[in-house]
């Protein structure tokens, strides 16, 4: 399924995760994902896995629009299609692995991705329906800075250097 993603993102103090989990609503996922050779059409590609007590595939293109904008094409896909697509990886490239914290507040959900290679920092995402739509952060984070502009922090990029601990 097409949709256009709009999302702020922003580099956050690793947070309590009894905090989280405590949360109404609060959802947690085992992500494991890959990044793939673009595709001729200018779309990056990946595949996921997702765990959140029963296991799915999805295979992902997304080609930016604008700065929070993004053509994003997503659907789901067996087991075998999964290891299949894994043969066109990006060489040289690291696997994400990331438990995702789903958090519904304000109207919105707020996802934390607890990346393994981090002890200090995480990343928080929150989708809008417009690039100009407000939001409040919520109170159980501490936001260092918002990283929406900064390529470094995108999660392809980090497959392909990860980054160091606590770079702020």
């Amino acid at each position: 399924m097409e949709k256009l993603e709009i999302e702020r993102r922003f580099l956050i103090r690793y947070p309590d995760k009894d905090v989280l989990r405590a949360k109404e609503g609060a959802v947690f996922v085992q992500i494991v994902q890959d990044y793939l050779k673009d595709g001729d059409d200018g779309f990056g590609r990946r595949v996921r896995s997702w765990d959140d007590g029963e296991k799915r595939y999805f295979y992902t293109q997304k080609k930016k629009v604008s700065t929070f904008i993004r053509r994003e094409i997503e659907e789901e896909v067996d087991e075998k299609c999964y290891l299949k697509l894994l043969n066109d990886k990006v060489p040289g490239s690291n696997t994400i692995k990331k438990i995702r914290c789903r958090i519904p507040d304000s109207g919105h959900i707020f996802e934390i991705d607890l990346f393994e290679f981090w002890k200090h920092q995480a990343i928080l995402e929150v989708e809008l329906d417009s690039p100009e739509e407000t939001f409040p952060i919520p109170d159980y984070v501490s936001v260092i800075r918002e990283i929406t502009t900064e390529p470094a922090y995108t999660n392809r990029a980090m497959s392909l250097k990860i980054p160091s601990e606590d770079v702020i």
